[in-house]
């Protein structure tokens, strides 16, 4: 970290982030989502991003596919040839049924073309925790090349972040800290330390509340607006 405040660059990303692309509004981590989102006037969302047992980064909180799907089992053991062919909407509601578990190339084309931000949290199936951020980000370095603001990494998995830090091509590009607006927050010098930095990682937990997570488990928390 920078041993200045006046060092470390403003917050770039939007303070509100949609959680699982709709919060409960609709199926969590689906195209639904981010477009219901969307019309609400988010232009960054979350969402949590995990294998296939055949290397496809597409997105789903839970290890196993019970809770917001039609399959059984864990998800990352599955190839995506069967994962995409759950329903991930019924669950929900019956106006989503038959809404698909998207790719994370699915993702970045509907925020590419919106201009909408992202932040991927990295939720890999136990045991994968390292490949799973190293191909989360190889995917998001190549989905979103070109891009002037790259999606936010996150994950609460050292291991996952040590993966992801590895990609240096893509990580090498982006700041590694910001300074959180102190008007804020209930503590003026809170930082934000990205996955990129040594320091540990930052994630948000619901709409209202933000945690900062660092090797040492130091928190604090505010009210983001």
């Amino acid at each position: 970290m920078s041993p200045s405040d006046n060092a470390l660059k403003p917050w770039p990303y939007p303070r509100w982030i949609a959680h699982r692309g709709a919060g409960k509004l609709a199926p969590e981590n689906t195209l639904a989502a981010f477009r219901l989102g969307a019309q609400h006037g988010y232009r960054m969302f979350e969402c949590d991003a995990k294998l296939s047992s055949d290397g496809t980064v597409f997105l789903l909180h839970d290890d196993t596919l019970e809770r917001t799907t039609d399959g059984q089992g864990i998800a990352g053991e599955q190839p995506w040839s069967s994962l995409s062919r759950r329903d991930a909407g019924s669950w929900h509601s019956r106006q989503h049924t038959g809404e698909t578990l998207p790719t994370l190339a699915a993702v970045a084309h509907f925020c590419r073309a919106n201009a909408c931000l992202l932040n991927i949290e990295i939720k890999p199936t136990p045991g994968l925790e390292e490949v799973t951020g190293r191909e989360v980000a190889l995917e998001a370095a190549r989905l979103w090349e070109g891009a002037n603001l790259p999606p936010l990494l996150t994950s609460f998995q050292p291991h996952a972040l040590a993966g992801a830090q590895a990609v240096q091509r893509f990580l090498a590009k982006q700041p590694a800290a910001f300074r959180w607006p102190a008007p804020r927050s209930r503590r003026p010098n809170c930082r934000v330390a990205c996955c990129w930095n040594r320091c540990g990682t930052a994630g948000w937990t619901s709409p209202g509340s933000w945690v900062v997570k660092r090797w040492s488990a130091t928190r604090c928390s505010g009210t983001p607006r």
